[in-house]
């Protein structure tokens, strides 16, 4: 039977080994800026498939995803091993990476929410000085009422 719970735990720990690994064991100056963000593991423990991220060398640098999953997949042997040594399982489970897109899909929220934003304060703006497009009171008002009444008394002539 597939326990869920084990293998969230196993998850997290394998997370965490391969990042260690990643910052501290391997030297491979492509994965210098790799960031491991989340890892997932099949209920029976056999595959792994953990989510990274990417960043520049300076805040204007665009990062160089091909080359960190190009390092990635070269240190795949390596990681596996290190992930059986840190876990302890009969078997170790299969490594597969996977360029995380939530950063890029929120900083894309974040742009939406501040172009609506922006649309809403110039729609504030135009209805300050709108005004009505038809009379200055559309309803119904007094002297209306009183027409009314004379109506219902009789025809006119």
């Amino acid at each position: 039977m597939a326990d869920s719970a084990r293998a969230a735990r196993m998850a997290k720990r394998i997370s965490s080994i391969v990042a260690s690994a990643i910052g501290s064991e391997i030297k491979d100056p492509r994965l210098a800026y790799v960031t491991i963000t989340d890892a997932r593991v099949t209920n029976d423990l056999h595959d792994a498939t953990l989510f990274y991220t990417v960043m520049g060398a300076t805040i204007d640098d665009e990062p160089d995803y091909e080359a960190a999953a190009a390092g990635l997949a070269k240190a795949t042997g390596i990681l596996r091993s290190k992930v059986g040594a840190g876990t302890g399982v009969r078997f170790t489970p299969t490594l597969t990476f996977v360029l995380d897109t939530v950063p890029d899909a929120a900083r894309h929220m974040e742009e939406l929410v501040a172009r609506a934003r922006a649309n809403d304060e110039l729609v504030a703006r135009q209805a300050e000085r709108a005004e009505p497009a038809g009379d200055a009171d559309p309803y119904r008002s007094a002297d209306d009422a009183a027409d009314a009444d004379s109506a219902e008394d009789g025809p006119r002539e």
